[in-house]
């Protein structure tokens, strides 16, 4: 082995590597024995296209460019595509509009491009779609509803459910009744929804009748209605603290399987489909247990619950003909649509994210790690991952220790697992060690630990990231002098946070970081427009404590560098947050880099960013901590330095 610092190790892990031949898996879908997915490509600027494979059958794209099957709604979409009995409807980004595949050619079924749809349904056999709508036609918030539209696409389609700020979920049983999941501000889907169900009628138009409700209220988020073919309603519901399974018959309702488990996580997107019914007695689900996500098959005669995959799956399961398919991540290499033939469990892979898998050597294994909180009034135990760095080429000069990125994810109630991440083996191969930390807020661990953030956002967060540094510190698997935080999005808030409440890190990168909350307060999208109500406290009400609670208007406190990187056409951080921060920390002098991306988003879609946004990061960290990293970087502008 040869020895040289931590930080600059060569790595055969580069930028092309992350990106190249790297698709984005998703949204898996079975109709029969017919699978069907979403794939994103950074190579072609983030597109995504929809994907099909029968049986033995090499796969076939569906829907090619210059179509891309996303959506808008909520502005992080999902949802964007549905398929039944061989019918295929998808939702195309570039003009908001739904298509048909017809002959395998798309043909439109609505018109106007200021209405958007999300989380769609094909009901072939009633030549109708049903479909989450966000009318942005008039001024102020966008309207939402659940419509049902003809496919044929003749006229502008019946509004079905209406008058709650937000919908999800229009679930249509075989004889008529529909389900559907709504609620209003200021709750968050993971705070307050209801499960409601009514029948639809066609005479003299298209409506609904008998409505009434089925879950939920003011402190309860039940989600996600599934119709069973007996005419039970399937809902998960958080009541007890967890989100479990319930079945609904003549207004009463069981728990499937208590367990202080998860059965759902945060519906940030539409189209997630957390369980799949396979038939009266059956389902397949999904189940997050201390930050494991494993595809589990409930069994309600045999009151059994048994592993499918005990550990790897990354987003939503679908069945169908008797198989199973999800995208798996393994803890040591890429992505990976399956199927299993649900009879022997066996996984048949279909789809690799990436055909460049890492040697086995050059691969860090993350390891569960936990430390308490140092906050006496919000106690607990805190989650994480910790990966070491890994190179077996490469050693650090003996009494070393290794920077550490310690990475809050966004949401902020999102959560991170071990699934295999390529990113982070471009940092533990060049000699960083990594935190990934499941502060209180993520979802995986129950209720009362998502809650603990209520209210305290900026400060239990914060406190739960430099308590899990310093703890790794203190077992000397890290460099105190080394520390740096890192996040995007809420978790770019917690970054700055940290930056100007503790002394613990010695360097920061925002990504698209929210710098000023009562900004985003005023001036944020519908979806997340009272979010911060919870998280913080109602504005202006609380106008004190966002601005207690403001990085940008305590500069004065922040002493380390900082790098910023920002889409130009974010709209739910806009651009003006970051470039606000970057004039406050570059007028006190301290080191402090700016980077826009331009047309990207609320997330970096392309190639060419994701792979300047790496090399930025790399140079930067070089900089700062007077490192030479092996890459040939490109040289960004670091002011006061």
């Amino acid at each position: 082995m040869t020895i040289a610092p931590y930080g600059s190790w060569p790595s055969i892990v580069t930028t092309d590597l992350v990106t190249s031949g790297t698709v984005g898996l998703s949204a898996p879908l079975l109709d029969g024995d017919t699978l069907y997915w979403l794939e994103s490509r950074p190579s072609e600027g983030g597109r995504v296209g929809l994907w099909r494979c029968h049986r033995d059958h090499p796969a076939e794209l569906v829907v090619p460019a210059p179509y891309n099957v996303r959506t808008g709604v909520h502005e992080y979409g999902g949802g964007a595509y549905a398929v039944r009995d061989g019918v295929v409807v998808f939702s195309d980004l570039t003009d908001n509009r739904l298509y048909r595949l017809v002959d395998g050619r798309p043909v439109a079924l609505t018109q106007s491009s200021d209405h958007r749809y999300a989380d769609v349904r094909v009901h072939p056999d009633r030549h109708l779609v049903l479909a989450v709508r966000e009318d942005h036609t008039g001024g102020g918030e966008p309207v939402n509803t659940i419509v049902a539209l003809d496919l044929d696409g003749s006229g502008d389609g019946a509004v079905l459910c209406s008058g709650a700020d937000f919908y999800a979920d229009p679930e249509l049983s075989a004889d008529g009744e529909l389900a559907w999941t709504e609620w209003n501000h200021p709750a968050m889907p993971w705070d307050a929804t209801r499960i409601r169900r009514g029948r639809l009628i066609d005479r003299p138009a298209l409506a609904l009748t008998e409505i009434s409700e089925v879950a939920g209220g003011d402190h309860e988020s039940a989600v996600h209605p599934r119709w069973a073919p007996d005419g039970e309603l399937i809902f998960i519901s958080d009541r007890t603290g967890w989100w479990n399974l319930y079945a609904v018959r003549d207004q009463e309702t069981t728990p499937l399987w208590p367990e202080d488990a998860e059965f759902a996580t945060p519906q940030w997107v539409f189209g997630d489909q957390p369980y799949a019914v396979l038939d009266s007695r059956r389902l397949l689900a999904t189940h997050v247990s201390n930050g494991v996500t494993s595809i589990q098959l409930l069994d309600r005669d045999s009151n059994t619950l048994r592993p499918i995959l005990e550990d790897g799956l990354y987003g939503s399961v679908a069945a169908g003909g008797g198989l199973a398919a999800a995208i798996i991540e393994d803890a040591d290499r890429p992505a990976r649509l399956a199927v299993a033939d649900l009879t022997t469990a066996t996984w048949t892979d279909v789809r690799r994210a990436s055909d460049q898998a890492l040697p086995t050597p050059w691969v860090s294994i993350p390891r569960a790690v936990s430390w308490p909180s140092t906050l006496d009034d919000v106690p607990g135990e805190v989650h994480g991952w910790y990966y070491p760095p890994t190179n077996p080429e490469w050693r650090a000069p003996d009494g070393d220790r290794p920077p550490l990125i310690t990475l809050s994810h966004g949401g902020p109630t999102g959560f991170s697992d071990n699934g295999f991440n390529i990113g982070l083996q471009y940092w533990t191969s060049r000699g960083f060690a990594v935190l990934d930390v499941n502060y209180r807020g993520s979802t995986g661990y129950g209720r009362s630990y998502r809650d603990a953030l209520r209210g305290r956002w900026g400060v239990v967060d914060v406190a739960d990231c430099a308590d899990g540094a310093a703890a790794l510190a203190a077992q000397g698997l890290a460099d105190p002098q080394r520390l740096i935080v890192r996040g995007g999005s809420a978790g770019g808030y917690t970054t700055l946070q940290a930056l100007t409440t503790t002394d613990v890190f010695t360097a920061g990168i925002s990504f698209y970081g929210v710098a000023d909350p009562e900004a985003l307060a005023r001036d944020t999208h519908k979806f997340e427009s009272r979010y911060l109500d919870g998280l913080i406290g109602p504005y202006p009400e609380a106008i004190e404590i966002y601005r207690e609670r403001s990085p940008i208007l305590h500069v004065d406190r922040l002493s380390v560098p900082l790098l910023l990187l920002q889409g130009s056409e974010d709209a739910v951080v806009p651009p003006n947050q970051a470039e606000t921060m970057a004039a406050a920390v570059r007028a006190k002098d301290l080191p402090v880099a700016m980077i826009i991306f331009e047309g990207e988003g609320h997330g970096f879609r392309r190639a060419d960013s994701i792979k300047a946004a790496l090399e930025a990061q790399l140079f930067f960290l070089g900089k700062v901590f007077g490192f030479t990293p092996a890459d040939d970087l490109p040289v960004i502008e670091i002011d006061n330095l």
